[in-house]
């Protein structure tokens, strides 16, 4: 949703790609540096809290944002919001992954499919929004009304704790001992990186195709919207593979795919040649959260709220990255810093390559079939 909309913040509150970026930027860096003791705290006992918590301050930020009048209070309520969304949905997938970590690529399979149909709802609700002459606030506070809703149910069901180990709960020498060792730094990057074709693509998609295609906002929705579900129907296709194949020989074949499609649709000018590779783009990339994500938590078993926390330090070194694109787009333009975001894919066709000591690293793994 947020995405979907951002043209038209951008164009009411007359904020520049700078801003935009720094918007992105700032929250994420300062959200990863709050989030970095949430994942200790997870694994001591704090988990219910945690997730309601996280879930209540969430739904605040999204009404927040749905009214904020100036750029800083706009600021403010996405500084609260990332935070709080580690905690709330990071903190939920931590106790799913525990519950079965044997099945970690299957798991996070199923958790990326639920995920994609809210990416595909939230443009499409905001055409719809748009369609009957309300404005992106209405889009927002539509959105916080579900999250209560959400937040409520999500109260009502048990979060099982995590279970202390030999030595007793996890504190911070486990996050720095973690973060020492090859596999995991290597399971980091590559799952950061991959985000470039996700999360970041999903921030300035719509921006692109308004700026630099030049299509009408209700159209650079309605493209975003066609992005994110052939990425629906990709995770719903990633199920039954993944629980048959090889999660890292998906992923490096898939990151070539989408590097090639990636590459066309900054190319092509054709409004109906964008589409087509929108949709194959979309469906390019699934699997890949999925495999990553079950890749880091394999080299840390039990301890997933120690995977948390690495995962919001390094996200603080990758929460710059939108800032990076922004100001790249003011001095070169937005169809040039673009080109940034093809980084990703090639990533992964060289990281996950057979034989690497990531690879070998991980013999621990959690995948009933070979290494993620």
């Amino acid at each position: 949703m947020l995405g979907a909309v951002l043209p038209h913040i951008r164009a009411d509150l007359h904020l520049s790609y700078g801003q935009v970026g720094t918007l992105l930027a700032t929250a994420a860096v300062v959200g990863n540096l709050i989030e970095v003791p949430v994942g200790v705290l997870a694994d001591r006992g704090h988990r219910r809290r945690l997730v309601v918590g996280g879930g209540v301050a969430f739904t605040a930020a999204l009404v927040a944002i749905a009214g904020a009048p100036t750029f800083a209070l706009l600021l403010v309520a996405f500084l609260v919001y990332y935070p709080a969304s580690g905690a709330f949905v990071g903190v939920s997938q931590a106790v799913l992954v525990d519950l079965e970590p044997q099945r970690g690529e299957a798991l996070m399979a199923r958790w990326t499919l639920a995920g994609s149909l809210g990416v595909v709802l939230g443009p499409l609700l905001h055409v719809a929004v748009a369609a009957a002459g309300a404005s992106w606030r209405t889009s927002v506070a539509l959105v916080a009304g579900c999250f209560a809703v959400g937040v409520a149910a999500t109260a009502r069901l048990p979060i099982p704790e995590a279970e202390a180990g030999e030595h007793g709960p996890p504190g911070w020498r486990d996050v720095l001992a973690a973060a020492r060792r090859p596999p995991v730094r290597n399971a980091l990057v590559l799952l950061h990186l991959s985000d470039l074709l996700g999360g970041m693509l999903s921030a300035f998609l719509a921006l692109y195709l308004v700026d630099v295609a030049g299509w009408g906002p209700g159209a650079a929705a309605s493209g975003l919207a066609l992005w994110a579900g052939a990425g629906l129907v990709g995770d719903a296709l990633a199920v039954p593979v993944l629980d048959r194949y090889e999660g890292r020989a998906v992923v490096r074949v898939s990151a070539v795919a989408a590097g090639a499609l990636y590459t066309a649709l900054l190319v092509v000018d054709g409004v109906s040649g964008k589409l087509v590779l929108l949709a194959l783009l979309g469906l390019s990339t699934a699997g890949w959260y999925a495999v990553l994500q079950a890749r880091l938590y394999s080299t840390m078993p039990g301890r997933s709220g120690v995977a948390i926390s690495l995962g919001s330090a390094s996200g603080i070194l990758a929460g710059a990255l939108p800032l990076a694109i922004g100001l790249l787009a003011e001095r070169f333009g937005l169809a040039s810093a673009m080109w940034v975001l093809l980084g990703g894919p090639l990533a992964l066709a060289v990281g996950l390559r057979r034989g690497s000591s990531a690879t070998r690293a991980s013999g621990q793994n959690t995948s009933e079939r070979s290494p993620a």
